[in-house]
């Protein structure tokens, strides 16, 4: 059987074109992406709490999700945030099943859906969200530059945004400094207090009347009529003829009242140039191709340009990870061209040149039977992939080169090439076999590592397990089938053929002597390997190789994250970015540098998102490196004295990505109690130990201290003798200070909400809200002041739980010339148990 199966060369010949087809095919159609898609088991649940401190968000939103997450099985961990207006909340789940874990996500689903009847009613629907390696990292980021921070600007942005949601392969698009619009009523609140209005009657008279309602239909004759009453209207000038009821009568809310179409209230700022901007982070779908993505981003961007004079803002691409990707396919495309001409050098030295061109291509006959697998499993083309690729590249045609090297030896002895191959076959089956199988197993275990790296190394395993095992068909079948098709003879020698046997007895020979001086001194030659295994051993043990578990190159991309003081303006903020990023540019060499884009309001980093307005973070996107070209960290550290000495800031730290899965610092210590007075203490403590090694640098921590609040509560018995509901005196204050929405409509397809509050203005006392007096029954007036209990103090920023209680956590960069990750911390243990003694609540 074996026989027909070699002499029938049309079905080998078939074969052979129809897996380099697919494999070509394949080749193509697989998706490019810089990692392969995993699902984390992480979910994200944002919940909003608008005009809330980070204190009512952890009590009245985080605490109530996390007490119905609790009730949720194979919960790895649960960390949330709680900050100004937001709740986030993350839950990692073991590593189960993919059925199992998809029944988790619908069971918390459920509890999440049954907590929203115990939120705020002004709280917003919790939003759910499944973080995989496709979305958990910007694609590409965009920056809408304008003239002006306007409406122009803020109306393109809506624009470009929802174009490039349309474009194949976009899963999501985060907006920073895109502010929705709004329509305010800024009332004035002596205006108020002349005509006998309260706020809350003015807001309540606009919420009445800002409504349309369906009345039905009647018939009238012969004919339908539809009845409906129209209230909502965009136009500022329609809201500011409404009639408000006064003491006496009726007055336009013109007059009581500034009607303007603007924007929400900043939470960021984005500077490109300095010319103000907006921030479009766009994330992808799964398996969609990012080279293809972001070529056609590039695209729109390229063609929205050419309208920028009648757009009035500029388009620009800040950043994307593409160039990974494209450098890892150059690098495995050379490869495979190396081993190509290697094979064909060596075996074409060594068994002349058509048995060399037969060994040669069986490489692109492994490759396209791997790439067209890839393809039928649901694979793409990322860099664990091509990973996998070039380690197997080296080993693709050991067992060809075996096979074909026995059946050359009975050929030279004068057998036919049939029983040739058949003879060499039956003797070397067995070894070839058995060694693939062996450096299969040897690869299998890192099919069994756990967590997010196991799934990340999973692809590595099963790339050189197809390729290895492609090679078997190619060693057994498709390589004797072909010599038997060209009719390879070794009976005509030529002068190349005699001079190579020459040299081969030459090697036989060397090698035969070499080998009998070894096996003379047998106890010489095992004393030389044990030696040089326990110097390999001592090595490790000493710390002379350093351990880190995923080494990758840095990105070409770092930030550099600046923290001003808390109750810092968002204004002021920005201003010290742009003049840090004036300082970056200073100190960047031509051609280093793609682009510079400075932000505040937020600031991203390896683990955790920080907001507020004491934030800003410049991102620093470089060119693809080059042989003259700095590294990262040397560009780092040519400017990290320069930037932290910058005045008026409190912090300064710079922060490096790299690529692989999500990973933190090297230096990560989660400090947990209840007390967060206690757990600073600890913190400064633990500070204190990394401040004392010399390989620990950037030292940072999460605790977030908030701006100055005003803590406010209703003076019960006053309220009551004035005859003002508690009710009354909390809505007075609140529409004083951000105001409230009274109501919402869709206007040009966007969502329009209708603001009522005070006209907006820079407080000299943050008493002076409490001087708005309120009309009472009998005709007089008192002052809010009177029905409040207050006091002031500093707030919490940033509120940080990890499973379920408070956190903070120290992060801290290595120079891992000094020490590695494992000694590092092995270090960090041994010290805090001494101190641990003095924080047994922590």
């Amino acid at each position: 059987m074996l026989a027909r199966l070699y002499q029938n060369h049309v079905l080998a010949n078939l074969t052979f074109v129809l897996v380099l087809a697919m494999g070509l095919l394949s080749y193509n159609l697989l998706p490019r992406q810089q990692d392969p898609s995993i699902n984390f088991n992480w979910i994200d649940i944002t919940t909003g709490l608008p005009g809330a401190a980070a204190e009512d968000v952890e009590k009245r939103v985080t605490e109530v999700l996390e007490k119905k997450i609790r009730r949720i099985s194979d919960i790895k961990f649960v960390s949330s945030i709680s900050r100004e207006g937001i709740s986030n909340i993350l839950v990692r789940f073991h590593d189960i099943p993919e059925r199992v874990f998809d029944k988790r996500v619908a069971d918390l689903r459920r509890e999440v859906q049954n907590a929203e009847s115990e939120l705020p009613d002004d709280a917003g629907s919790p939003f759910i969200f499944e973080i995989t390696s496709a979305n958990a990292f910007p694609s590409a980021v965009l920056a809408i530059v304008g003239m002006a921070d306007d409406e122009n600007l803020r109306r393109q942005g809506e624009i470009v945004k929802k174009d490039l949601e349309r474009i194949l392969g976009v899963d999501r698009i985060m907006a920073t400094a895109l502010r929705d619009p709004e329509l305010q009523i800024n009332f004035l609140p002596e205006r108020l207090e002349a005509t006998g209005i309260s706020p809350s009657q003015l807001s309540d008279t606009l919420a009445s009347n800002f409504k349309d309602i369906a009345a039905g239909n009647t018939r009238v004759s012969d004919r339908n009529w539809l009845v409906r009453i129209i209230g909502r209207d965009s136009n500022p000038d329609y809201l500011a003829g409404l009639p408000v009821l006064g003491a006496d009568r009726e007055v336009p809310l013109g007059t009581l009242a500034e009607v303007v179409r603007a924007r929400e209230e900043a939470s960021a700022i984005v500077r490109y140039n300095g010319r103000p901007a907006i921030m479009l982070a766009i994330t992808k779908k799964e398996n969609a191709n990012t080279l293809e993505l972001v070529e056609r981003i590039t695209a729109y961007v390229d063609d929205r340009n050419r309208f920028s004079s009648g757009t009035g803002v500029d388009l620009t691409l800040i950043d994307d990870q593409t160039e990974i990707t494209r450098s890892a396919l150059h690098t495995m495309e050379t490869n495979a061209l190396l081993g190509l001409l290697m094979v064909l050098l060596v075996t074409w030295l060594f068994l002349g040149s058509r048995i060399a061109l037969l060994t040669t291509i069986g490489i692109p006959f492994i490759l396209a039977g791997t790439f067209w697998t890839l393809r039928s499993f649901g694979h793409s083309l990322n860099v664990t992939v091509l990973l996998g690729v070039v380690i197997s590249l080296g080993m693709l045609v050991d067992d060809a080169v075996v096979v074909v090297e026995s059946i050359y030896y009975r050929l030279q002895r004068g057998m036919a090439a049939l029983p040739a191959a058949l003879a060499a076959l039956k003797e070397v089956f067995a070894p070839v076999t058995t060694a693939v199988l062996t450096t299969i197993a040897a690869f299998l275990p890192l099919m069994l590592l756990p967590g997010i790296l196991g799934k990340y190394m999973l692809v590595i395993p099963l790339v050189v397990t197809i390729a290895l095992a492609i090679s078997l068909v190619e060693a057994y079948w498709m390589l004797p089938a072909h010599m038997l098709g060209v009719n390879v003879s070794c009976s005509n020698s030529s002068r190349v053929q005699r001079l190579r046997n020459g040299f081969l007895r030459w090697i036989r020979r060397s090698y035969t002597r070499l080998l009998v001086r070894a096996l003379r001194w047998p106890r010489l030659i095992l004393l030389l390997v044990i030696c040089m295994f326990a110097a390999a051993l001592a090595a490790t043990l000493a710390g002379r190789i350093k351990l880190d578990f995923f080494a990758s190159d840095p990105i070409r991309l770092f930030y550099i994250n600046l923290e001003m003081p808390a109750g810092t303006p968002l204004e002021l903020t920005i201003a010290k970015t742009v003049a840090v990023e004036q300082t970056v540019r200073e100190r960047v060499k031509t051609g280093e540098v793609r682009n510079i884009i400075s932000y505040a309001g937020q600031m991203f980093t390896e683990t955790t998102p920080f907001y507020g307005d004491q934030f800003g973070q410049i991102m620093v996107s470089l060119n693809p490196a080059t042989a003259q070209m700095r590294s990262v960290d040397e560009m780092i550290e040519a400017m990290r004295a320069a930037v932290t000495a910058t005045p008026g800031t409190e912090k300064i730290s710079f922060l490096r990505l790299a690529g692989g899965p999500p990973t933190s610092k090297p230096i990560q210590v989660k400090v947990r109690g209840d007390e967060i007075d206690s757990l600073r203490r600890a913190v400064a403590e633990l500070k204190a130990i990394l401040e004392q090694n010399p390989a620990v640098r950037d030292i940072s921590d999460d605790d977030s201290r908030g701006q100055m609040e005003l803590q406010a509560r209703v003076n019960q018995d006053a309220a009551r003798r004035a005859g003002i509901t508690p009710d009354e005196v909390m809505r007075t204050l609140r529409l004083l200070v951000d105001g409230e929405i009274v109501a919402e409509m869709q206007d040009q397809g966007e969502e329009l909400e209708v603001r009522v509050r005070a006209k907006p203005g820079n407080l000299d006392n943050i008493g002076l809200p409490g001087n708005f007096t309120l009309p009472l029954a009998d005709g007089g007036r008192i002052a809010l002041r009177e029905l409040l209990e207050t006091e002031s103090g500093a707030s919490l920023g940033n509120i940080r739980h990890y499973d379920f209680r408070r956190t903070i956590t120290v992060e801290a960069d290595l120079d891992k010339s000094l020490t590695d990750t494992v000694t590092a911390n092995r270090e960090i243990i041994q010290e805090w148990e001494r101190l641990h003694h003095r924080f047994p609540e922590i």
